[in-house]
This record gives C-alpha cells, structure tokens and sequence, in this order.
C-alpha cells in the first residue's frame, strides 16, 4: 500500500494521497478531467437521493436539458456573458476530416462542417433553460414552476484538483420561476436551508450562511447566498450557492406571465447548485493522516463485517455468521459489506477498509463466535468493544450515530477554536500570514477596498453572515465606516 503524505507535511499532497488510496477518483486523459470510481460514485449517489428526495418534497421536479447552448444565448444576458466568457468550450464543426501530413495520419475540422452558429458546451443552464421557459409559462396558473436538473458542466479551468476545481464536473442545478419578487426571494433562502442542512446534518460539516459581496455574485444575479465550510487547514470551501435573480433573465428572453387580474408582468427566477465539491470538502473536513473518515449518513458503505479464520472448517462457520449479521442490519442500517477474500490478512483488511473511509468495522472470528460476540471499532476514533451478536440490531445504529455526531461535534469545534474577530490590519496580516482561519472583520462596503484585500494577501469576503456584529466600526483596511463584520478568509 502507497503511504498517505501527513497533512501536517504536505496537505495538499495528503489531499490527492487520500483520494487514491479511498479509490474515489483519479485523473482522465482529458486535461482538468477526472474518472470518478465506484467508491467516490456511490458517496455521490447518496448525495443525489438525499438531495432528491429533499428537492421533491418541497415540490421540485426533476427535467434534463441540452449539453449544447446556441452562442447567442449566452450573449443575451449581459452580465451573465460577462462572468463566464472566459471558461466557455466551443464547438465550432460537426465533422472531421482525415488527412496526411508529413506521412502521418491526422484528423482535423472538416471546413465544410464548420456550424452556422457555434454552440457553447454548459457552463451552467440558465440561457436554455428560460428560453424553454418562455414557451412554458403564460399564466399565473403556470407559477411557481419548481424545476431541478442533475448534469455534467465545463467549465474551462486553468488551475485544477481533484473535486474542488474541475474542468468538467457533476451537480445538480435547480431553475424556478415566481410570481412576485417576494416568492422569488423566499425560495433562494428556502433552498439555501436546505443546503446548510444537507451540509450539517447530513455530512456532518458546519457551515457560515450569508450573502456575498456585490463582487463575489454569481454573474446575473441580484443576490447570491452560499454556506461556506472551514477545512482542517483553517481554508474556506464554498459548499453551495442559491441565486436570487430577480427579472434579468426573464427579461433577457421574455418570460411573461398574465396575473389574476389580466395583466403582463415578468417573472422572477431563482437559481442554486450543490456540485461533486462538496465531496472534496467532505474529505477535507473529517479525513485523517490514515486515509478517508465519512460521516455514517453519506457513506456508501455503513459497516464491514470481516470473518476471521485459520483453518478451512473455521471459515466456512465464521462467514456464515458474517453474512447473517449482515443480512439483519442492512434493512436497519443500510450498505453492509462482509470482507471474506481469502488471499488478505486480517490487518491488511483493516488498513484497506480505514482508507476507505468505512465508518465501522466488526471483526468475528471463532472464539467470537463462541461466545456470541463480534469485535466493533469506530473508523473515526479507534474505539474498539465486544457486543453481544443479539445486540446488535441496537448496538450497531446507536454506535453509527455516535460517530456522526463525533465529526460533526469535531468539526465545529475547529471552526470555533479557529474563528476570530480582528479590528487591526496589522492583525489581519499576521493571522493570514500565520495559521489563518475565519476572521469577522468590519468591512467599509466598497469593492475597490474588497480587491485591494484580496490583492494584497490572497484573502477574500466569503459571505456576509446572517447571523453578525451590525455595529458601527471602521474598516479593517482603509479605516472607512463600517456599519458590521463581515467574514474573510482564504479560500479554495
């Protein structure tokens, strides 16, 4: 087994150790691309329910719409061209032609194929999606229309790693229609929530809700919310985003609708997204210098049962009774795997179940078989106890909650130890010199003094959080008035 790089050595190489050693994903040949391997998809497809079944209760729908968008879509909604010109992938021809150059065979652009109008590969699917709006949606009987897709997008990245930063990547994306700007903004906050509480209750990852800063909004937006995590080496992540976006988009392909009493109006639209990110904030958050650590509820394995034997007599028992146990569980507490290859030893097994992140493990052998026993130990913090076979059916949840509450406990209490209120620039400097971490700092409200921040030291606003000082202060770069904290950090 490759070493995993300590975090305390090289954490950006422990990151990508983790993610090879877990077996969730490596690189494509395709630049800024990644396969995504059976153990990283079945973390994601959890994500997917979990999510799913959460976006169709408050009424959500599920739809699917076109990879390609005509060119001219984009250039419709002015600042929406703007904020993603610079990442777009083109498609200009639909054939290639066959030729020989230098004695080698080649395959170019056919130039009788070149396209009358070339199509932008999705950066995101705000264009195509109202363009179908606008067909859809007539009347105020039409409204709200609740719409989530699940896709791929490219967005042309010139720095990328694994999960956090790619060029092609999976999310899922939900667009939504209103009658009022009222609605509108309710669902933004809505679907806000419901991050924050996929983020913490679901991950176990606490999390800063907020709005972003005129500068940091998402391109079209009139306001952008997101959760903003704090990995363990004190960096920001942002874990998801929703969009108020008031009329610019139906006003930039004139979805209108008529209200009860005849008249024509246009409608107010949301927008907000969760992408295969937050799965490299999951390993960010928990893992450890031993490989991958999930919290019970995302991980695509709950538990693995591994059969001790020495003899052939002692096999056959042992995994018989792994397999029972593992059927019983399962209908109570989802996935189990029983590990009964028998070209491995035992501790090899264990190591290769920790880096995987697998929450529990029971061990059962025949001296545990006879005393009805198996042997449990959490992934998170070792903790290892004998539990009779006829407790398990309580044992085992009990013990998967405890470990989800552990991380989560764990976690925020980093994000505490870590957050700090800082009045002088010269404070600012030393703790983004040092450690770093959150800092809430008074702000003036003006983008020119936000970029001076982030030029001078990498440091950027990550939200202003719901829940912050309002008092009156002076800015912690320029001196200007302030009227409340706001929180920076570095971030991914």
């Amino acid at each position: 087994m490759a070493q995993i790089t300590k975090r305390s050595e090289d954490y950006s190489r422990w990151y990508q150790d983790v993610i090879a050693a877990a077996e969730m994903a490596e690189n494509s040949p395709v630049r800024g691309c990644m396969v995504i391997r059976p153990n990283g998809y079945a973390i994601w497809e959890n994500i997917q329910r979990t999510l799913d079944d959460k976006f169709k209760e408050l009424g959500h729908v599920n739809a699917y719409f076109p990879l390609l968008i005509p060119k001219s879509f984009l250039a419709k909604e002015a600042q929406h061209v703007e904020g993603f010109a610079k990442e777009c992938a083109i498609v200009t021809h639909h054939r290639l032609k066959q030729v020989t150059v230098n004695g080698k065979v080649d395959l170019i652009p056919d130039p009788e194929s070149k396209l009358e109008e070339e199509y932008i590969i999705r950066p995101t699917s705000e264009t195509i999606i109202w363009d179908q709006y606008r067909k859809w949606i007539q009347s105020y009987r039409d409204l709200p229309l609740l719409i989530n897709q699940w896709a791929n997008v490219m967005r042309w990245e010139m720095r990328t790693r694994m999960f956090l930063r790619t060029t092609e990547f999976l999310w899922q994306e939900g667009h939504t229609a209103h009658a009022t700007a009222e609605e509108g903004r309710a669902e933004t906050l809505q679907m806000l929530e419901v991050y924050r509480w996929f983020a913490e209750d679901i991950l176990a990852m606490p999390v800063i809700t907020g709005a972003k800063s005129e500068s940091e909004r998402f391109a079209g937006a009139q306001e952008t919310y997101s959760i903003e995590a704090m990995m363990q080496d004190k960096k920001a992540l942002q874990a998801a985003t929703s969009h108020d976006l008031g009329q610019n988009f139906a006003k930039a392909f004139d979805v209108k609708y008529q209200n009860a009493e005849g008249k024509v109006e246009f409608v107010w639209a949301t927008s907000w997204g969760m992408s295969t990110r937050i799965m490299g904030a999951l390993i960010m958050t928990h893992s450890d210098d031993d490989g991958l650590v999930l919290p019970p509820r995302i991980a695509g394995t709950k538990a693995v049962i591994i059969p001790i034997w020495r003899k052939d007599e002692e096999m056959v028992e042992v995994v018989a009774a792994a397999e029972k146990i593992a059927a019983e569980l399962r209908p109570i507490v989802g996935a189990i795997h029983v590990d009964k290859r028998d070209n491995m030893r035992p501790g090899w097994k264990y190591a290769e179940w920790e880096r995987k992140g697998v929450p529990l493990r029971m061990e059962i052998g025949p001296r545990d078989l006879k005393d009805d026993q198996v042997m449990m130990a959490a992934r998170h913090d070792r903790n290892k106890q004998a539990v009779k076979i006829v407790d398990l059916v309580t044992a085992v949840p009990a013990e998967l909650e405890r470990i989800q509450q552990d991380l989560f406990d764990r976690a925020k209490q980093r994000l505490v130890d870590a957050t700090v209120e800082i009045d002088t620039w010269d404070d600012f400097t030393k703790l983004f010199q040092g450690d770093g971490g959150f800092a809430h700092c008074h702000w003036c409200g003006d983008a020119a003094c936000e970029q001076a921040i982030q030029d001078k030291t990498k440091v950027t606003i990550r939200n202003i959080p719901f829940e912050r000082d309002e008092t009156e202060g002076e800015c912690v770069h320029c001196g200007n008035k302030s009227i409340g904290r706001v929180l920076f950090s570095q971030s991914y």
